[in-house]
């Protein structure tokens, strides 16, 4: 077919859906009817589990597995955990009395056993936050707001011990380089470098610290420190559960929020469940009325099909006619769908801002989505006109005719 012929056909197929606009009008609404509430209900979905997946993802607490039984853990044992692709951080930590120890500026501004957390490059906790130098610390805002400092501040670490019916007091000048927002750790605590806390646990086993301006005690040895635990976070929520269940195969009892993470998952599958279901009963419905829409169609310009061939048009020819006006019909209709999609989706955005505790949009769908559906409403309007465009082509013009 040339292409004069086919701009000639295409202009034909316009002309006559503008000529039969009521017709084509009903069977635009009957689409639209059809794609614009699947459009909203995968909006819904697809804005609601996106929204409590990047909650899940961005909030690094959701990353973390506990190690709630203390062992004996050397460096080897750690690197080899780092070193495992779906482990994102991990840091040893030693004696739970050993990650305590008191915080003071002055005698109106003190935290007593406050926790001392050990961290380091990597740490999701800290973000881009990093510690430079030993003295460095991060706080929380808890340990923040009851010391009254500030980043630039510093305040003293103060820790002590009972050696040969003495007690003894260890102290440490830090300086403070960040502040936790109480989203992401709402306790008083202290982050800092994992020497300090080995000092810390040094100081209470009884060796000499100078650090700490103790000189008295055992000199301290140069055997490879053991850690009680240690600080665990999975790359991402995904590999949380692969990687508790491979902890405690080694027999160390651990705890995450992996329920959160498979809440959100079961959501999920049951959105898909529900939103399948709707669109497939809703695509059947539809495929059932346009099949019949384009035949009646088809049989009712009869006359005007064989009037078409007898001007030369062939059988494929007419065919094209059909599906052509069949895709112009849905393409129409997709974009009715997706004006009211919008309408709709800016409603719902509106009435359920007040309950949302972001500013993510509950219904929304991505531009790729959007070009998704036009295609798929196409191939549907393919499959479905080609139907039509089988009768058309049967058509005898002879036949047809004769009836007039």
């Amino acid at each position: 077919m040339s292409f004069n012929r086919t701009l000639l056909l295409g202009r034909l197929a316009l002309q006559d859906l503008w000529h039969d606009r009521i017709i084509s009008f009903c069977i635009v609404s009957s689409l639209v009817a059809v794609i614009a509430p699947l459009l909203l209900l995968f909006g819904l979905r697809f804005g609601i589990v996106s929204q409590l997946q990047n909650d899940l993802a961005s909030d690094p607490r959701n990353l973390e597995i506990r190690m709630l039984s203390s062992g004996s853990y050397d460096d080897g044992w750690i690197e080899q955990l780092r070193q495992r692709p779906d482990v994102g951080f991990v840091i040893g930590q030693t004696r739970s009395l050993n990650t305590l120890a008191d915080l003071q500026v002055d005698s109106s501004h003190f935290i007593e056993s406050a926790e001392v957390i050990p961290t380091g490059a990597g740490d999701p906790l800290l973000g881009k936050l990093a510690l430079q130098a030993p003295n460095e610390v991060v706080l929380t805002q808890e340990a923040a707001r009851k010391l009254a400092v500030n980043v630039g501040d510093t305040l003293t670490l103060r820790v002590s011990r009972q050696l040969e019916e003495r007690r003894e007091w260890g102290r440490k000048s830090l300086t403070v380089v960040g502040i936790l927002p109480p989203t992401i750790f709402n306790r008083a605590a202290v982050f800092t470098q994992p020497a300090l806390l080995l000092m810390l646990e040094h100081f209470r086993d009884g060796y000499a610290i100078p650090d700490f301006g103790v000189s008295s005690g055992q000199p301290l040895s140069n055997k490879p420190p053991l850690y009680a635990r240690a600080r665990v976070y999975a790359r991402s929520i995904d590999q949380v559960a692969g990687l508790e269940r491979d902890l405690r195969a080694q027999r160390i009892e651990t705890t995450s929020r992996l329920a959160d993470i498979e809440n959100v998952k079961s959501i999920n599958r049951v959105l898909g469940v529900i939103f399948n279901t709707i669109a497939a009963t809703a695509l059947i419905g539809c495929v059932a009325s346009l099949v019949g829409s384009f035949i009646a169609n088809v049989d009712r310009k009869r006359k005007h099909i064989a009037v078409l061939r007898l001007l030369g048009f062939t059988g494929p020819s007419v065919g094209v006619y059909v599906i052509l006006q069949g895709c112009l019909l849905s393409l129409l209709a997709y974009v009715g769908g997706y004006g009211i999609y919008l309408i709709a989706s800016q409603v719902f955005n509106h009435a359920l801002a007040g309950s949302q505790a972001t500013d993510q949009m509950l219904c929304k769908i991505t531009p790729e989505h959007s070009l998704l559906a036009m295609a798929l409403t196409l191939v549907v309007a393919l499959l479905v006109a080609s139907i039509g465009a089988y009768r058309a082509i049967r058509i005898e013009p002879a036949q047809s005719l004769r009836e007039v």
